[in-house]
């Protein structure tokens, strides 16, 4: 049987992982460990922090999410990632939101994979009744101001869901499905899953890709296969990409989210379903989303979790960005920050026609964690979804091949086009 080894383990490479094991004999090679969701107190942790102030230095938010590592990105702004087995996938919202038109225009069509999905994973937008006060309320505000909510489709298994609020920290009770899904039932049908080795490059003989060098422990290893794919994430991708001789594009987007949050007494947000709804603008989504990541390392969230109501921006950035072996470096344009701008004042109206005054209202940290863009499909790669500038036994099966910023979640649209290149695969093999 050919081999293939697979990079990455989140929403691209288990997906592939599982599609190719049986045509292929599959290795997973993963930079991080085992995933273990925040088992540590939040009721401490505030008092703590009550008591200290918030922390500041961003090098310390692992030593509360250890899985959560994060970069800077030179603009003042802070890049969220996953690292570890399931990748981002596990800390997570659970947002199944198709966003592929941006695909469809190049000439992809993902409908069979988005309905094979649809039938492999639970998805369901029928949560309403795990809603607090609040959050109805600012639904009701804006279908008034004309904005047209919509309950938030999610990845998760209703029957066990609590609505505890603690998606993004690793859901403790098993409800919220995540790429270890996958990626178990490829270890099930025969695949090798190996943790705690970062691919530095693939190497090539003869125009081929005959494996990729992974260091753990401080050695190197060749793992050897028939075929690549890359799937390491929209930050990993490209620079293993780079140290392999292949340019990318500076064209990093990364959907930035800033949070207009206010006073509420007991408005217990932190322990609600996180963006139950969303409401779909141009350049921007808005959504009710307490930010754990401003609560514990931004000084202006100062007030307790349980009385805090914040609304999130998620931002469509330019493609106009770069991550290369020497770090990340992202600016934000002038029309990015006017269209932040933008979702801030909308934010403001909704929270006005809330009762909630302006001098209440405060900003959370800008951050970001949907990097992508960096080698773009175009209507060339279409049909093979495989640029001319890899080798042919290579491919590349994450958010590196969006054309522009999705601008949403982008989970259910990696699956679906990890999908597609992992039919390729299969008839590559034949």
């Amino acid at each position: 049987m050919k081999t293939a080894i697979i990079v990455g383990s989140g929403a691209g490479g288990a997906t592939v992982a599982r599609e190719l094991q049986g045509t292929y004999q599959v290795t997973v090679l993963e930079a991080g460990g085992p995933f273990h969701p925040f088992a540590g107190n939040l009721a401490t942790i505030e008092r703590l922090k009550t008591a200290a102030g918030p922390f500041f230095n961003r090098r310390q938010i692992p030593w509360i999410l250890p899985a959560m590592k994060v970069d800077a990105t030179g603009d003042g702004m802070v890049l969220v990632k996953g690292m570890g087995e399931g990748g981002t996938t596990t800390i997570c919202t659970g947002n199944a939101i198709r966003q592929d038109h941006d695909l469809k225009a190049t000439g992809i069509d993902l409908d069979a994979e988005f309905q094979e999905l649809a039938r492999e994973i639970p998805i369901h937008s029928d949560h309403e009744s795990l809603w607090r006060a609040p959050t109805r309320e600012a639904f009701s505000v804006c279908e008034a101001l004309g904005l047209r909510p919509q309950p938030t489709p999610k990845m998760v298994r209703r029957e066990r869901c609590t609505g505890c609020g603690r998606c993004i920290l690793g859901c403790p009770h098993g409800a919220k499905w995540d790429s270890r899904d996958y990626l178990h039932e490829a270890i099930e049908k025969g695949a090798e899953l190996v943790s705690g080795h970062r691919v530095r490059k693939f190497v090539i003989e003869d125009g081929r890709a005959i494996g990729v060098a992974a260091s753990s422990g401080g050695r190197t290893r060749l793992y050897r296969g028939d075929l690549i794919v890359l799937a390491a994430g929209g930050l990993g991708t490209p620079v293993i990409l780079q140290q392999s001789g292949i340019e990318c594009r500076p064209t990093l987007s990364v959907d930035p989210v800033l949070c207009v949050a206010t006073r509420w007494e007991k408005a217990l947000q932190s322990h609600e379903m996180p963006m139950p709804f969303i409401v779909q603008k141009e350049h921007f989504i808005i959504s009710p989303y307490f930010d754990f990541l401003s609560f514990f390392f931004d000084r202006r969230w100062r007030h307790s979790a349980g009385d805090i109501f914040s609304l999130m921006i998620k931002l469509a950035d330019a493609n106009s960005g770069n991550v290369s072996p020497e770090g990340v470096r992202k600016p934000l344009l002038e029309l990015d920050r006017a269209r932040l701008e933008e979702g801030v004042e909308c934010c403001r109206a909704i929270l006005r026609r809330m009762g909630k005054k302006d001098a209440d209202v405060f900003l959370g940290t800008l951050n970001a964690g949907h990097p992508g863009g960096m080698l773009p499909l175009t209507e060339k790669e279409s049909r093979t979804l495989h640029h001319d500038c890899l080798p042919d036994n290579l491919y590349v099966a994450d958010a590196s091949l969006f054309p522009k910023s999705l601008g949403n979640p982008p989970i259910l649209t990696i699956l679906a086009l990890a999908k597609r290149i992992s039919r390729l695969c299969r008839e590559h093999a034949g």
